[in-house]
């Protein structure tokens, strides 16, 4: 029932407008025409200014005759570095690039097929349900255009993040939350080579606490990483000051909680016993969303893949998406896979038969 060459012109369209973070104005602006083209009265705001982006997060809805509560359809229109000058290929029905830089099918698919389902409903006058379209910005390195967003623009609490890999008929129901932790280790400056003894090494008070910290894989929730350790000087000076960042991510909100104390915990015990001064933040990123598998909203897309012979199966995330901030907001949702694969790779790619099939369950979904 999609215009399935329509589809695949528009996502070819859209890989090739340059687009990368705090680079959306572009994408926004197309898609802002695009939706005004079907006659939607859309909004924008001003999230772009909030993290120093030249774009803005794009908003319409679509009253329907289907009535219910509405329903967020979002995808963000971002990407990922390498994303400039983008030239899709298509190989035996499946669209990639030259290994040159990225497709940006991350998350341009799912932009394409909820813009196509919509494209459908309104030249079909097909009766509705009521439904938003909200596409983002600034979503990839930290949610940072829905947690700038004008909120007053949302009216709906529950959403349909098209935003993952994996076969379109999977959906995530749960996703971790994300601590990042921030401190800097302050111990004593002295001539390393003259008089060692007074001195207190920051980088050794650092080594002796993550020496008891337990670190990567800490249960099937709960996973914690150190990404910088920071401490630059001359081999003769003691190093009297070391930066660490690390990440705590988890599916249960108190394990998350836990763990980031922990991190902190072994960083003040070793400062404590070194005679070091410890400044540590924790600054919760995003936090966990856990939708039952029997609630009616996943039971709709399972009964939309029953419909369109998709395999409907519920799985757990592992990473941050839009959908986290929302559930700070008391937005219900869940996550669906479009078919994308090695996303933020050179490799990445998308089969042209699942993007049609993306397109077709947002119709499906928005009709039901």
């Amino acid at each position: 029932m999609i215009n399935e060459k329509r589809l695949l012109d528009t996502f070819l369209e859209y890989v090739q407008i340059d687009s990368e973070t705090k680079n959306e104005k572009a994408m926004c602006d197309r898609v802002k025409a695009d939706l005004e083209a079907l006659g939607f009265e859309v909004q924008t705001d001003k999230a772009g200014e909030g993290f120093d982006s030249n774009g803005y997060n794009v908003h319409a809805y679509m009253p329907g005759e289907l009535g219910g509560e509405p329903t967020i359809f979002s995808a963000h229109l971002d990407t990922v570095k390498p994303g400039n000058g983008i030239k899709p290929i298509i190989t035996d029905g499946v669209v990639h690039t030259d290994g040159s830089t990225i497709l940006a099918g991350d998350d341009k698919c799912g932009v394409a097929a909820i813009m196509e389902a919509v494209k459908i409903i309104k030249e079909n006058n097909i009766p509705c349900r009521n439904t938003e379209i909200l596409f983002s910005i600034g979503e990839e390195g930290g949610m940072n255009g829905i947690k700038n967003m004008d909120w007053s623009m949302i009216k709906g609490k529950e959403a349909i993040v098209l935003d993952s890999s994996g076969d379109v008929g999977k959906v995530i129901t749960c996703g971790p939350g994300q601590i990042k932790i921030f401190a800097t280790i302050i111990g004593k400056t002295s001539h390393a080579g003259l008089a060692p003894e007074n001195g207190i090494s920051a980088i050794q008070v650092a080594a002796k606490g993550i020496a008891n910290m337990n670190l990567l894989r800490i249960d099937e929730e709960t996973t914690c990483n150190i990404g910088t350790i920071k401490a630059e000087f001359a081999t003769n000076i003691v190093p009297d000051k070391c930066e660490f960042i690390a990440e705590v991510r988890s599916r249960n909100l108190d394990k998350l909680n836990a763990q980031a104390a922990h991190i902190k915990d072994c960083l003040q015990a070793a400062c404590d016993e070194m005679g070091a001064t410890l400044e540590c933040e924790l600054k919760t990123n995003y936090v966990s969303f856990n939708v039952p598998e029997e609630d009616d909203l996943v039971q709709r897309i399972k009964s939309s893949c029953g419909r369109l012979g998709y395999h409907f199966h519920t799985a757990k995330g592992g990473g941050g998406s839009d959908l986290n901030v929302m559930a700070l907001q008391g937005v219900k949702g869940v996550v669906l896979g479009v078919g994308m694969t090695k996303v933020h790779t050179t490799e990445e790619s998308i089969k042209i038969d699942d993007l049609n099939k993306t397109a077709l369950l947002c119709l499906d979904l928005m009709t039901h």
